[in-house]
């Protein structure tokens, strides 16, 4: 819980960081049609906006999300390799006003509870930005269904037995009494 707490306090200090040659600020929202209730299988998308409210350009701006499993247990940031296959956005000027839209698509692999951010580092000055932590949980998703196993564990049994009663007659056929 401790690791949790320190990881949104960080995220407190970073989130209006202003850099040195203007000011990034970092919205991040889920899209409208993502599920209600995302199981593994599912996708998700979450679109961020990232604008420049300062007065100067800024020179090289590097955008990419983070995903951090908030397990209570073990809270720690997870690999998106197999989760998404779009990692950064880059921006070679973004002048005074000008808004990047990025869009960030996630493929539910494990069920837990995360937390999405996108930061943002501008990398002629240094200065590092951070959206707000957007939550959702992952319900898991049933391997075994049982529309789909009953035919297979009723029928694979009724199916040999048919073949062995079919040879049994017709080796042995009727015997007349």
């Amino acid at each position: 819980m401790r690791r949790i707490a320190l990881l949104v306090g960080l995220l407190a200090i970073l989130a209006p960081c202003r850099a040195a040659s203007g000011a990034i600020e970092i919205t991040l929202a889920p899209a409208a049609d993502n599920p209600a209730s995302p199981r593994m299988g599912d996708r998700l998308a979450f679109h961020s906006a990232i604008t420049n409210s300062g007065t100067e350009p800024i020179a090289g701006v590097l955008v990419w999300l983070t995903l951090v499993e908030t397990d209570p247990e073990n809270p720690q940031p997870v690999d998106l390799e197999d989760w998404s296959d779009r990692r950064s956005v880059t921006q070679e000027v973004l002048e005074p006003g000008q808004t990047l839209a990025a869009d960030w698509p996630l493929r539910l692999i494990q069920a837990g509870r995360y937390e999405v951010i996108v930061q943002a580092l501008d990398a002629s000055a240094g200065g590092l930005a951070a959206s707000p932590p957007v939550a959702f949980t992952v319900a898991p998703k049933p391997v075994v269904e049982s529309a789909r196993v009953l035919p297979v564990a009723a029928g694979v049994p009724l199916f040999i037995i048919a073949l062995l009663g079919l040879r049994y007659f017709t080796r042995f056929g009727r015997k007349p009494v």
